[in-house]
């Protein structure tokens, strides 16, 4: 016979079992900071900075990015910061929904966890909710809203599916949520992992060895921080991989043909940074383009892959056009995607969109594309601010060579004049020198040093 369980509205919620508040202890205590200090990793300052400026707004502050990317973590140096100034730590519950433990992740057993906790803490002022890996229970965002309307907590959730940043937030939590996307490292804070101190422009100069050799581990390995400490490279990054395609997408998804949606997942892996069409894959796999086109949509809800547009000022050209496919981390590339050597100009340019892509997540307003002209010269990155084209980028691993110097540069001078721009960008492996071309500033720079330009100090 169900059990009938308050929720925190007064409406009443039918569930088929109630978990044992002592079980329900013993599991919040594994995961909360009440009588002891738990492991919080290494630092990520800038994430917590930003969560700070965040939690005065009075609005649910949502966490979203890759698995494995660093949110649990993010989460717990940020309830350590809390319990370090003036909150309480019996005013701070964190829920772990990934924990096996827990079972029928419903708003009901949501609802339970937190009348068992204001049972035992008895917290003294308006707590802090955590809820990790929130898209595990059905209904949340129902219980959420609820908690968020009476000012009952003030709530942080986390999520590794881009659909809590979509649909399900912008019809149930629309105007009562902030958003946070953390992604793999950058590579600031992959020098940081590796106690590789880069503390001003001199030593861009001074550790110019250390940082190629810093440049070319980062495009090998990629930036999951767990990779990035660990001898055991490969060995995570098939773990992750499978438990994306398992858990994210083969389960959550109720994928029926799961051979195909792995085959597409390889396919874009093999392929970053590539031009693609729904049709082309559709020939090369022998699977439908219509279920090519909604597997990708779920592999970009996971955040394995970004599907970035050709630009165009017309939306029907944007639309008709091929899209530009990244991944999500240049290691997971390398050790799942198919390929018989490295390729470091397409990794290079993967490595460059991610970072464009942290800092459209820091300012909405950015717009990332690709540029192409009817005769097939390609512009790697058109960057517009607003509705204005900021900035073009190039990246070109092997500039010297000048062959493909001219080609690329062609192609860029192209974009500039058709957007009235007087300086454009070429990223590449080594080659650093600012150069003139038909009265237009070419600014060529090292990789290392592009993706190091906007976080140190002047």
């Amino acid at each position: 016979m169900p059990i009938i369980v308050g929720i925190i509205s007064q409406k009443y919620l039918l569930v088929g079992v109630t978990m044992d508040k002592n079980l329900i202890m013993q599991i919040l205590s594994d995961w909360n900071f009440w009588k002891k200090d738990l492991p919080c990793g290494i630092g990520r300052e800038g994430y917590i900075e930003k969560l700070k400026t965040l939690m005065p707004t009075g609005q649910i502050i949502v966490i979203t990015g890759p698995r494995r990317a660093g949110k649990s973590f993010v989460m717990r140096q940020l309830v350590h910061k809390l319990i370090s100034g003036v909150v309480q730590r019996e005013n701070i519950l964190m829920i772990n929904f990934e924990d096996p433990r827990f079972e029928n992740l419903d708003a009901g057993l949501l609802q339970r966890i937190y009348e068992t906790y204001l049972e035992y803490l008895r917290p003294s002022s308006k707590p802090y909710i955590f809820l990790d890996e929130v898209q595990e229970v059905e209904d949340w965002e129902k219980w959420v809203r609820t908690a968020h309307e009476l000012n009952k907590a003030t709530i942080i959730l986390s999520g590794s599916n881009a659909k809590l940043l979509s649909r399900e937030l912008s019809t149930l939590l629309t105007g009562r949520h902030i958003d946070l996307s953390v992604f793999p490292l950058s590579f600031a804070e992959y020098l940081f992992f590796n106690e590789i101190d880069i503390s001003g422009p001199l030593d861009l100069v001074d550790k110019k060895i250390e940082l190629s050799r810093a440049i070319n581990d980062f495009l090998e390995f990629g930036s999951f921080p767990l990779t990035v400490i660990s001898d055991e490279k490969k060995e995570i990054l098939l773990s992750y991989y499978d438990d994306v395609i398992n858990k994210d997408l083969i389960r959550r998804f109720k994928v029926r043909k799961p051979a195909d949606l792995k085959a597409l997942a390889r396919f874009y892996l093999s392929n970053t940074s590539s031009l693609v069409t729904f049709n082309s894959i559709e020939k090369f796999l022998k699977v439908s383009a219509d279920t090519i086109d909604k597997f990708s949509g779920y592999l970009e809800e996971a955040y394995l892959i970004f599907l970035t547009k050709r630009f165009s000022f017309k939306v029907k050209e944007q639309e008709k056009s091929p899209r530009k496919v990244y991944v999500v981390d240049t290691g997971l590339a390398n050790i799942v995607g198919f390929k018989s050597s490295p390729n470091k100009g397409r990794l290079a340019e993967t490595v460059v969109f991610l970072e464009l892509a942290r800092m459209r997540a820091k300012g909405p307003e950015i717009e990332i594309y690709y540029w192409k002209d009817e005769r097939h010269k390609e512009v790697d990155f058109v960057i517009m601010s607003g509705s204005k084209v900021s900035s073009l980028i190039q990246v070109c691993w092997d500039v010297q060579a000048p062959e493909t110097k001219n080609r690329e540069l062609k192609a860029l001078l192209k974009a500039m004049n058709e957007f009235h721009l007087n300086e454009g960008i070429v990223i590449s492996e080594d080659y650093e020198a600012i150069e003139d071309y038909e009265g237009k500033k070419i600014i060529f720079i090292p990789l290392y040093k592009w993706l190091l330009k906007h976080q140190l100090p002047a």
